[in-house]
């Protein structure tokens, strides 16, 4: 690999930005792709489809050509807003899919070493806590307190960073309230139609374990499935 080539592969991953690295596997050929220029790239369809997939793989062009894509994506981040019991079961199930987990809360008697080991906790109002993460595209935010004090200005900042996925509990009914909250603190119509709320696929899930698998399973269409899927799983 040329030296400018790996230097701009890392600065890509540092700023965690995805990018494949495409390899002509007959001369060795290489060419970087970012995220942002897949949509123009002759390549996109297979393109797009190894980055949802999150892995790297063989391809044969149109041309014959036989190219090794090497994706790499960053780690996907989950944040969880509510130190509650759907989310003692939530955190370690998105840790077994490779997420990296923070939960926050500021209620210091729900977010405690006990009651979530291994799982970063932060015991701080969102205002103080999510600046510090580094909230981003590739992060899914899930809000389950239930207190408006503390879900809606973290919706907020979850809809300034574009995350991936927003998730929110509550039924339709507490959703239609918290829209109205949203709007009056300068929410976007466009904005609140990107919560995904009741949270999670509707697979009659009852207690917190079940609840956890829905989500992480609405979490995981959102990640991988092209848009046209996506609406059909949704």
């Amino acid at each position: 690999m040329k030296t400018e080539t790996l230097a701009e592969l890392n600065a890509e991953r540092a700023a965690r930005r995805p990018v494949i690295l495409v390899t002509d596997t007959a001369n060795g050929a290489q060419r970087l792709v970012k995220a942002s220029d897949i949509v123009a790239d002759p390549l996109r369809a297979e393109l797009s489809k190894q980055l949802r997939m999150g892995k790297s793989g063989m391809i044969e062009a149109a041309d014959g050509r036989k190219l090794f894509l090497n994706v790499y994506a960053p780690t996907a981040r989950l944040v969880v807003i509510g130190a509650v019991h759907i989310s003692q079961a939530l955190a370690p199930l998105a840790r077994a899919l490779d997420y990296d987990v923070t939960v926050v809360d500021p209620r210091t008697a729900f977010a405690s070493p006990e009651r979530f080991p291994d799982v970063p906790l932060i015991a701080e109002w969102p205002d103080v806590a999510l600046p510090t993460l580094n909230v981003d595209h590739y992060t899914a935010f899930v809000a389950v307190t239930h207190d408006p004090k503390i879900d809606d200005p973290a919706l907020l900042h979850a809809f300034e960073r574009d995350c991936f996925y927003i998730g929110a509990l509550g039924s339709r009914k507490t959703h239609a309230k918290r829209a109205e909250r949203l709007r009056a603190q300068g929410a976007k119509d466009s904005d609140i139609a990107r919560i995904h709320a009741p949270i999670g696929l509707n697979i009659g899930a009852v207690s917190p374990s079940e609840i956890a698998v829905a989500i992480m399973a609405e979490i995981t269409a959102q990640l991988r499935l092209p848009p046209k899927e996506k609406e059909e799983a949704a």
